[in-house]
């Protein structure tokens, strides 16, 4: 790297659905209050940190949890959804006013970081899925590097689309010195860790990730760190 860049990695604030207990996945849930909480302490907590790029899963809740974090960030830069893809949206969204453009942070919203597909557990409760099907099968679908769930993704699965966009789209721009943002899921950040750390598939499902909560990772020596 010519310069160095810091990478922040947040999971999206608490769900409705986390609230309730229910297996979420691709089901596009808002924050409960206390997700909105929790996304405005997360951007307290980074306030200070640059950020050029912000990148977020295709799921609401990690849409909003990057948008109130960064209502608090005090660099004075507007974040700014980019519409790439998206016929008339992002035809008609194009910014003339090249002091307003250098005053942005560009927003990219992508599938490939939302959390891991949990199939036919979508909308069930976890404590009633556990009474039903006994604490050691939910736990294999739950924490288990590659076995998924009925109709559902494992983890190895959901890292086989988060790591090669990380690679791709986000990497480069580190590589440049730029700070980047991500506001994703449990499962997709972990993927993204795995990759950062090099971790094994052991150590990966040791990995907890608190609603809220910023991580910040930078280069040393070649290698990723967290702070």
């Amino acid at each position: 790297m010519d310069k160095k860049s810091n990478l922040i990695l947040m999971r999206h604030g608490q769900s409705e659905w986390n609230k309730q207990n229910l297996f979420t996945g691709w089901v596009d849930i808002p924050l409960s209050v206390e997700g909105i909480q929790e996304a405005l302490k997360a951007g307290r907590k980074i306030a200070d940190r640059p950020v050029d790029v912000i990148f977020v899963s295709s799921l609401i809740r990690a849409q909003m949890s990057a948008m109130l974090a960064m209502a608090e960030h005090k660099g004075g830069r507007v974040p700014v959804v980019i519409h790439k893809g998206e016929g008339k949206l992002e035809e008609w969204s194009q910014i003339h006013n090249l002091h307003i453009q250098d005053n942005m942070i560009p927003v990219y919203k992508s599938w490939q970081l939302n959390e891991r597909m949990y199939g036919m557990l979508q909308g069930l409760n976890k404590q009633e899925t556990v009474d039903k099907y006994g604490a050691d099968q939910v736990k294999i679908w739950r924490r288990s590097y590659d076995v998924a769930p009925p109709e559902g993704e494992s983890l190895e699965m959901t890292a086989a689309r988060a790591i090669p966009y990380f690679k791709e789209m986000i990497l480069p721009l580190l590589e440049q010195g730029k700070n980047v943002l991500i506001s994703a899921h449990g499962n997709s950040l972990r993927a993204i860790i795995m990759y950062l750390l090099a971790l094994s598939k052991e150590q990966v499902l040791e990995l907890e990730l608190a609603t809220g909560d910023p991580m910040v990772f930078s280069q040393h020596d070649g290698k990723w760190v967290k702070e």
